[in-house]
């Protein structure tokens, strides 16, 4: 079955990411809040960009149908951000993960795309069980997986990550 690449809500288009992204994913990663939250994933240039999106967001798109999509603002067509759902090691069940430019933090584009994803997740994907990890000092993506219907489970480490992450959890 092949699933849809794009969705929308509102205010956003959200667009399986591809190599047409690579500017925007190599801003994103390199924003204060992803290196801060999410790690540095080493993405200093347009190539390491691109190299970024064959390897850790196309396969996924591939294997199972879905991973990481750009978040963009309808009005304007500007990339503002990123939302998906990840298959990843270490985690029980379809991880969500969203990110986002601090100029479009705290406009409801988390929440909104993030709503979607989550959706689409659940309805399309026929996904059973949602999780997300965050950093307990994360206090603002923690109040967004709570909104989306998320409940704290336990605390867990990833491999290759030595910080301890909180592990929320929806399960349909």
């Amino acid at each position: 079955m092949k699933f849809p690449t794009q969705f929308e809500t509102e205010r956003l288009i959200l667009r399986a990411t591809s190599e047409i992204d690579a500017d925007f994913i190599l801003e994103l990663l390199n924003s204060p809040k992803w290196l801060a939250n999410i790690g540095d994933r080493k993405v200093r240039t347009k190539e390491d960009a691109i190299k970024y999106i064959h390897e850790r967001i196309m396969p996924d798109q591939i294997k199972i149908g879905y991973s990481n999509f750009t978040v963009i603002k309808k009005e304007g067509e500007i990339k503002i951000g990123s939302c998906g759902l990840y298959n990843r090691e270490g985690i029980d069940g379809v991880d969500i993960g969203f990110a986002f430019l601090p100029q479009y933090e705290r406009k409801g584009y988390a929440f909104e795309s993030a709503e979607k994803i989550k959706n689409v997740g659940l309805d399309i994907f026929g996904i059973k069980k949602i999780s997300a990890i965050t950093l307990p000092s994360n206090q603002s993506s923690r109040k967004l997986l709570e909104k989306l219907g998320l409940t704290f489970e336990k605390m867990i480490r990833i491999p290759n990550d030595e910080e301890e992450l909180m592990l929320y959890v929806l399960e349909v």
